[in-house]
């Protein structure tokens, strides 16, 4: 069973990345932290990666309203949004599918904040297709 929504983007690299930034503060989300695998794994293991770029998202009204509801549930936060190139030379950006995260927490409180969430992401993935 799929745990993310994706969309495959037209346009290079960096500029998805600053679209998919771009769209996710749109959607209120900021990015917490962005991860450069490939530098990473260049420096820390001297391999070879594909460009592949791990967006930590939050929303920090949804946030509070889910930690209200389900305190070890940042466990599961930020939301990753990833973005990488594909073997053919493409683009993918692909967001966790809050409904699977959060279904580990196993309470229907939280079904409306994933959601929302979705919803959101979906928008993002809508956004930074159309942009490109």
């Amino acid at each position: 069973m799929p745990y993310t929504i994706q969309a495959r983007v037209d346009g290079s690299f960096d500029t998805v990345v600053d679209a998919t930034v771009a769209a996710l503060q749109d959607e209120g989300f900021g990015v917490l932290c962005d991860i450069d695998v490939q530098a990473t794994f260049a420096e820390k293991l001297d391999a070879d990666f594909r460009r592949y770029r791990i967006l930590g998202a939050c929303n920090p009204p949804l946030a509070h309203e889910a930690l209200s509801e389900e305190l070890e549930l940042g466990a599961l936060l930020p939301c990753n949004v990833i973005v990488y190139e594909t073997d053919d030379g493409g683009v993918t950006v692909s967001a966790v599918d809050p409904g699977r995260l959060v279904g580990l927490a196993d309470d229907s409180a939280l079904d409306s904040v994933a959601d929302e969430v979705r919803q959101r992401f979906e928008r993002v993935l809508d956004a930074v297709g159309d942009g490109n």
